[in-house]
């Protein structure tokens, strides 16, 4: 089912200075840890002077769409779904 939501996030990343990339590694939601599993995509959005990134990446039992605001440094989740019909 997927249930969307904007909330706020926390979102542990690498950044690989050799190729100039971002790679989110865990997801920390609603006091549970989540290790990404896959990124499934990363794309940018500007709206008005911000520029947003966002990324959908797989842990072992969900799936997030995560959004970062490079204005306010902040992270929110803005999907969630659990792989099943719904």
């Amino acid at each position: 089912m997927i249930q969307k939501m904007i909330a706020p996030i926390s979102v542990a990343l690498v950044y690989n200075h050799k190729t100039r990339s971002v790679k989110p590694v865990k997801v920390v939601w609603e006091n549970r840890s989540y290790t990404v599993t896959r990124i499934g995509f990363h794309h940018t959005l500007r709206q008005g002077r911000t520029l947003f990134h966002v990324f959908s990446v797989e842990s072992e039992l969900l799936f997030f769409k995560l959004v970062f605001n490079t204005d306010s440094l902040g992270w929110t989740v803005e999907e969630i779904a659990d792989g099943e019909p719904n």
